[in-house]
């Protein structure tokens, strides 16, 4: 019995401490958290601003945004944002390997338990398949011409 009540209060004591972990969510509001940069060519760099807000009632820092994989490249604000004011972390895709790809980026606010998380995914083509991916898309965007009588 004494056994069963140190169990349920270790499991009501960690419950009741996760409940108040706080989240980086709490202070900041992202304009989006995804972004989807469609089909891109191979080789050819793209980047994202995510904008955000700061929503608490204080300045905070952005301790830290970090990538999933080193094809990916955040950069975030080094100075504090102060209450009510915006910034943007810029997240930059080298696309050197063709395929789709999925990548997070996860952003660390100074002070706040839980992080979030940041995600950018696409297509990368290569040349050929990208050339071919432009003309269909270019003739598919045309007028249908109707003969006149």
């Amino acid at each position: 019995m004494k056994k069963a009540f140190l169990f349920l209060s270790a499991i009501a004591l960690s419950v009741c401490l996760f409940a108040q972990a706080k989240k980086a969510e709490d202070v900041v509001k992202f304009k989006e958290v995804s972004w989807d940069f469609g089909k891109i060519k191979q080789g050819t760099p793209v980047t994202h601003n995510f904008d955000f807000s700061n929503t608490s009632n204080a300045p905070i820092v952005i301790e830290s945004a970090i990538a999933s994989c080193g094809c990916t490249t955040p950069v975030k604000p080094e100075a504090p944002i102060a209450k009510g004011q915006s910034n943007i972390i810029k997240a930059g895709f080298n696309a050197m390997a063709a395929g789709p790809f999925n990548k997070t980026i996860t952003v660390k606010v100074a002070g706040i338990d839980l992080p979030l998380q940041l995600r950018i995914t696409g297509e990368v083509l290569s040349a050929d398949a990208f050339a071919k991916y432009q003309t269909e898309k270019d003739n598919s965007s045309k007028p249908i011409k109707t003969a006149s009588k």
